[in-house]
């Protein structure tokens, strides 16, 4: 296991489609080595693979924010993650002077998969929804990416996993990454999004939370305050310090300069257990 405290985080959306942008997060995320961290991503690519399915004339039914999975849809998403955008990751860290390894869940068995089971209720009676080749997070074995840490290298692991018996799945990218996390013992949980932190009042910027523990985090779900794509974020979060994770926090990744900031208590939004 790596002896210097990990930063884990979750790279993804608008924060990758723009490269002046990227070139910037990346830089800030692996300046932090210098901080004495040895630095995690993990990574999906949205945007990526909606435009190759577009391109291909795969349509994409949606249900509850899950992308349904065909076969013939992974096969691209899986070309887009671990060909196209993890590829283009490593060689942009790679310029910088550092040395990144790029791999996918399947590399290592470092994440294994399982069918999810979607369960989606309407008018109080839920009922199970099948999503295709949508994973969950089976186990995780985190012996590769230790390796990669130990010896000075940056892993970069794109949200894709195999079952036990081979058959290829795709991760929700916040999922994947709060179970990596935790298995890893993370120091801290990054998700990089595209807000400033959890808001009170989604209209209001000026409402944003500092600071929340994993009870307070469950009453504002319950209350309805959390909704949409923050929603699997704050359970990523929760999965990951459930996990082992320390803590995990919610930064603007549209802001490279607040990643350098870490430890700032005024950016971004501090989640810890208690």
């Amino acid at each position: 296991m790596s002896q210097k405290p990990i930063l884990l985080f979750k790279y993804g959306g608008n924060a990758m489609t723009d490269s002046n942008v990227k070139h910037s997060v990346l830089a800030n995320i692996v300046s932090l080595k210098k901080q004495g961290y040895d630095v995690v991503i993990s990574h999906g690519g949205g945007p990526f693979i909606k435009e190759m399915l577009a391109s291909v004339n795969l349509k994409s039914a949606f249900i509850d924010g899950l992308r349904y999975t065909t076969p013939e849809a992974l096969k691209y998403i899986e070309m887009v993650l671990k060909g196209q955008v993890n590829s283009d990751l490593v060689t942009t860290i790679n310029g910088m002077g550092y040395s990144a390894v790029g791999i996918s869940g399947k590399d290592g068995k470092t994440v294994v998969a399982q069918k999810k089971l979607h369960k989606r209720g309407v008018n109080g009676v839920f009922e199970e929804v099948d999503l295709g080749l949508v994973g969950d997070v089976s186990q995780v074995n985190p012996e590769l990416i230790n390796l990669l840490l130990e010896n000075g290298y940056i892993p970069l692991i794109a949200c894709i996993a195999a079952d036990e018996k081979g058959v290829g799945y795709n991760i929700n990218g916040d999922t994947f990454a709060g179970y990596l996390a935790g298995a890893l013992q993370a120091e801290q949980f990054v998700i990089l999004t595209d807000v400033d932190g959890l808001l009170k009042d989604k209209d209001d910027p000026a409402s944003i939370i500092r600071k929340i523990s994993l009870s307070e985090l469950q009453v504002l779900k319950n209350d309805g305050t959390i909704q949409g794509g923050m929603i699997p974020k704050m359970e990523a979060c929760e999965t990951a310090i459930n996990n082992g994770a320390r803590s995990a926090k919610i930064i603007n990744g549209t802001q490279p300069g607040q990643i350098g900031e870490i430890n700032n208590a005024l950016i971004g939004t501090l989640i810890t257990k208690h």
